[in-house]
């Protein structure tokens, strides 16, 4: 649920990288898996100029 995770931006951009980085593929397998809203983080994200990069795994 995104209620367990860090509602800044700036620490929910860290955590995501994070999860992408040790644990998850890609974003889809990690908002399958932890049952997020990929458009929810996207969005609040994009919000602070992030944007989500497939073939690095990671928002940047």
């Amino acid at each position: 649920m995104f209620d367990e995770l860090p509602k800044d931006p700036f620490m929910l951009f860290s955590h995501v990288n994070m999860l992408l980085r040790d644990e998850y593929s890609s974003l889809d397998e990690l908002c399958e898996e932890k049952g997020l809203n990929r458009e929810v983080i996207e969005t609040v994200l994009g919000s602070a100029g992030f944007e989500y990069n497939k073939e690095q795994n990671k928002f940047w």
